[in-house]
């Protein structure tokens, strides 16, 4: 099954296929920051404030003990750290260290920078339109904000 003659396919496969070659990119952007997929996404989510694991569950659709893993790994490296939840005494929160936190800008930026790098072809209409669309499947199918907008990335780290 290939792609019709003139280059047009239909939603489903232009979807999936955009996915692959989004997921491709942040990967790629990842390993050269010497993280995993998981771990930048999981940075990426942290970098507006610390989140509990449950929230990060919900968030990333990991179970407790993946999260866990990927949580205790993400620490050995310095990159995030566990903290006491104020609002539940037994409860531990997850948040960037200063390490991680400067590190996750620095892959943001450059992960933005190569997934808008692959609209190059398309005009500013084309690329508002795509945005518009693209948008509102993810409002409707209710996404977590599991990556913000690259001007809500202006924030500063304590």
């Amino acid at each position: 099954m290939g792609d019709a003659a003139d280059g047009r396919m239909g939603a489903v496969t232009a979807l999936v296929r955009s996915s692959f070659l989004v997921s491709a990119v942040y990967a790629e952007s990842a390993r050269e920051y010497g993280l995993t997929p998981q771990q930048g996404q999981l940075l990426c989510v942290l970098m507006p404030q610390p989140y509990g694991m449950g929230e990060l569950g919900g968030m990333l659709g990991l179970a407790k003990s993946s999260l866990t893993g990927l949580v205790d790994r993400t620490a050995r490296n310095g990159l995030v750290r566990r903290e006491p939840d104020p609002e539940d005494g037994r409860a531990a929160r997850v948040a960037l260290t200063a390490k991680g936190g400067a590190l996750v800008e620095e892959f943001y930026a450059e992960t933005c920078r190569r997934v808008e790098a692959l609209c190059d072809g398309l005009g500013e209409g084309e690329r508002d339109g795509l945005a518009e669309l693209l948008g509102r499947v993810v409002m409707d199918n209710k996404v977590p904000a599991v990556f913000m907008e690259l001007d809500e990335g202006s924030h500063t780290r304590p």
